[in-house]
């Protein structure tokens, strides 16, 4: 994979082909590789390694992007060539800004681990086989991944920004399959040496196991506690709404609530790209330094982040929150992480007298996107609490639920975990919600 210096080289001589008024260049390339399994035996191997060029160009206002992943010189030149046409087709948009010049910024500590830069196929082969003897065990059958990932990204502009980040990611995801029922684990972090298949492999076995026969409970107001799997999914549905994007649309609840109590007194939500359990990329794909924003204070709806143009509209500070150019979402929380409360998940079941303890939801969508109203499905583990004891398996339940709503009242437990999905990572604790509303049932 090229390092941080090829790519900056690359970056520089690719942004030296431009004439534009303004030009970025990105250079972002990645290895990853994933051990997939079903039925206990690996049954696919996967690896690649890419790396492209992004190239910006602002001309009278106009802007146009041109990528490309062959990094010749001459397909970089026509890259920047194609950028520069595309440009001057393009509508003038008098707002737009300059782009960042170069600022400092601070790295996360933890966020490349050599072990997993350096993982191989007989690694992740070794973690597949610990999750398979808990399956093999019980007679149970599995499905899922695990997976080593390696990436760097380096950004420069025509105005002086330099920036560049490497980071490493190793994941492991489990399906647990009994006659009946099913039980879901997972684990995420830079590096993979921290990852315990052998204990996952038998957390997913132990939930299939005790949600064998399970049975139908009325749906309803019920309270809830979401293992953080389920909660990150629930609570990943209401980031878009934190950016500035969002907010000028009108689709964000933001637009009615910022300054204003609009969840619970004990719901701090931050977007942190140095949390121990998630460190990031501490700038954005313009190179602009990344902040630590708190965007939900003490319930309080805080604050919406901000790129180099939406911080020029709003005449606000630029919190170092851009996507990559050109892109529908405008600026984005990338590092989302929720304040955990005092009491152990344990002490949350325990203090429970009727309630569902749900690992997982599948299939979540937007109902009411201003009213952060969404629906989806329990998953792989759901169970009946009953006088503060997990009793039983329950069917799957749909549900149609307020995010704000259900965070207005609502108990967190005192350990935060990261836990991703294809489109979101984030850092949650489990969550004790009241009045949580299930539509219907399933007959599995």
């Amino acid at each position: 994979m090229l390092n941080n210096h090829e790519r900056e080289e690359l970056a520089e001589h690719t942004l030296s082909y431009s004439r534009a008024d303004q030009t970025e260049v990105i250079i972002a390339a990645e290895d990853a590789a994933w051990s997939r399994f079903t039925r206990n035996t690996i049954h696919q191997n996967l690896a690649y390694a890419n790396a492209n060029a992004s190239v910006r160009a602002i001309v009278d206002h106009r802007t146009g992007v041109a990528q490309t992943n062959v990094l010749t010189d001459a397909a970089l030149h026509e890259a920047v060539r194609r950028a520069i046409v595309m440009a001057q087709l393009a509508p003038r948009d008098p707002a737009q800004p300059l782009l960042p010049e170069h600022a400092e910024y601070e790295p996360a500590d933890g966020a490349y681990a050599i072990s997993t830069a350096q993982a191989t196929a007989q690694q992740r082969a070794e973690l597949c086989e610990a999750i398979f003897r808990s399956a093999r065990s019980r007679d149970f059958w599995c499905a899922g991944f695990a997976r080593t990932t390696q990436a760097g990204i380096s950004v420069v502009n025509s105005r002086g920004a330099r920036a560049s980040f490497d980071g490493t990611d190793a994941a492991i995801n489990i399906k647990m399959n009994a006659p009946d029922s099913s039980g879901y684990a997972e684990t995420y972090s830079t590096d993979v040496l921290d990852l315990d298949a052998a204990a996952l492999g038998e957390r997913s076995a132990q939930k299939a196991a005790a949600a064998k026969a399970p049975r139908a409970v009325a749906p309803g107001e019920w309270t809830v506690i979401l293992e953080p799997p389920a909660f990150g999914e629930f609570f990943s549905c209401i980031v878009r709404h934190f950016s500035a994007q969002a907010y000028d649309e009108g689709s964000s609840f933001l637009c009615d609530q910022l300054d204003r109590k609009c969840v619970g007194s004990n719901v701090t939500i931050w977007d942190d790209y140095a949390h121990p359990l998630a460190p990031g990329m501490p700038f954005d794909f313009e190179g602009a330094p990344t902040q630590r924003v708190a965007l939900v204070k003490d319930g309080v709806a805080a604050a919406y982040v901000t790129d180099s143009y939406w911080a020029a509209k709003f005449s606000k500070p630029n919190t170092g929150h851009a996507l990559p150019a050109p892109n529908t979402f405008g600026p984005m929380p990338r590092h989302t992480v929720v304040n955990g409360g005092s009491k152990s998940l344990e002490q949350l079941i325990a203090e429970t007298k009727l309630g569902l303890l749900v690992s997982r939801f599948w299939y979540l969508r937007p109902v009411d996107e201003r009213r952060t109203i969404i629906t989806g499905m329990t998953r792989d583990g759901t169970f009946l609490i009953e006088d503060g004891k997990v009793t039983h398996g329950v069917h799957n339940l749909r549900f149609n639920q307020s995010v704000l709503e259900a965070l207005a009242s609502c108990e967190f437990s005192n350990m935060q975990t990261r836990t991703a999905s294809y489109h979101y990572s984030t850092v949650v604790p489990a969550v004790k919600i009241e009045r949580f509303t299930f539509t219907s049932e399933t007959d599995f």
